[in-house]
């Protein structure tokens, strides 16, 4: 396949594959409670550590691709991923559970980095803004897909059954991933990653705990968002309908951002205007019956961030330092979506409600304004010393 169009068709549904794998645990949590007599605080540690390996492999993930090449490096995330969800499928034991999940997770990690970098060799230069947008609308409708189909194969069929449901998904991904070719003309290059200046890093990293809060945030709405509305006397499977509607909506809402955002050149006050309504909202949730409303509401604004704040990166790295800059800001995302939902299980189960998770994605997303003002400064600094 030579058509790149088709290419970004085949990347979108595999990294798909993560999104849906990562929401199997938290679309059938209260099925997981009842099977393994777990509490919220089990289900939350579960949900993080499909992270946990990030911070270990995201930093050399690039490597990793570079040494394997692009289709033996994402065919054997898909392998991993594919075993950790029979593991969870075939286990009575929780701590098999958890196995299960970090093998998963390393694969999903792997998956991550690599597809991302297929994507941008074949769109530099040709509608990447447009690519990206559409390869990162594969997380919400991964989830929104999630969240409509396990619930029902969970009530019908088993907890088992909804991992064997994703590891059916990652086995069909490793089948489209052959149909994968690298775009004429690229090249592996063999030099080793530059140095980061030291406020070129602190920026970085600023950029990654931006990314990895808002995402925590967001996290709160699919992770504790059905269990929340369960508590309230709804069903599982409309449980999950319900939240899948953020999802849904993120699909349309991510690429008006990145639009919005470029139209009128001002990226971060589109960005710091969204969180500020989005943490409103995310703390009116658990107050209010008016469940839909509100859900729409985010759908329609929580997606608008998140192209400026995937872009702050690339301001302060040059093509040489693009490689361990990616690495430090995503050890930082997956550092905070591992914490993110061990810490929201915590309180919910010390406050007896999953109400409390969505008070902490709303503190989460509420930090990331100073954080961009933050990133601001910082660059600001840099650009003067640069010129001086």
């Amino acid at each position: 396949m030579r058509n790149r169009w088709g290419i970004l068709a085949i990347l979108f549904v595999v990294r798909l594959t993560i999104a849906f794998q990562f929401q199997s645990v938290a679309a059938v949590a209260p099925l997981l409670q009842q099977t393994f007599g777990v509490g919220l605080a089990d289900i939350g540690i579960l949900i993080g550590l499909y992270f946990t390996p990030g911070i270990v492999l995201a930093l050399p993930g690039g490597a990793i691709g570079r040494t394997l090449g692009d289709k033996p490096t994402t065919i054997a995330a898909l392998l991993l991923m594919t075993a950790g969800s029979l593991v969870m499928a075939t286990t009575e034991v929780w701590g098999w559970q958890m196995a299960g999940r970090l093998v998963s997770g390393a694969g999903g990690v792997l998956l991550t980095v690599q597809l991302t970098k297929m994507g941008t060799d074949w769109f530099t230069g040709k509608e990447i803004a447009t690519a990206m947008a559409i390869f990162v609308n594969s997380w919400p409708a991964g989830v929104a897909i999630s969240l409509l189909v396990l619930p029902a194969i969970g009530t019908a069929y088993g907890a088992s059954a909804v991992f064997l449901t994703a590891g059916a998904l990652t086995a069909i991904g490793i089948v489209l991933i052959s149909l994968y070719q690298s775009p004429p003309g690229v090249t592996v290059s063999a030099a080793g990653p530059g140095r980061l200046d030291p406020l070129a890093l602190l920026a970085v990293i600023v950029a990654g705990l931006i990314w990895g809060l808002f995402n925590v945030g967001f996290a709160m709405i699919f992770s504790f968002g059905p269990s929340l509305l369960a508590e309230r006397g709804w069903s599982i499977a409309a449980a999950g309908s319900a939240i899948s509607l953020v999802m849904w909506l993120s699909v349309i809402s991510v690429p008006a951002g990145g639009y919005l955002a470029d139209r009128f050149k001002r990226p971060l006050t589109l960005a710091t205007a969204a969180s500020l309504i989005v943490a409103a909202l995310l703390a009116w949730l658990p107050r209010s019956d008016a469940v839909i409303t509100i859900l729409v509401l985010i759908g329609l604004i929580g997606g608008h961030p998140a192209g400026p704040i995937m872009s702050l990166a690339a301001r302060v790295l040059a093509p040489e330092t693009r490689a361990i800059g990616m690495g430090v800001f995503y050890t930082l995302f997956y550092a905070a979506m591992m914490l993110g939902p061990a810490v929201a299980g915590r309180l919910a189960k010390s406050a007896g409600t999953a109400a409390v998770a969505l008070d902490l994605g709303a503190l989460t997303v509420l930090a990331c304004p100073p954080l961009m003002w933050l990133f601001e400064r910082i660059v600001s600094v840099r650009n003067r010393r640069a010129q001086s």
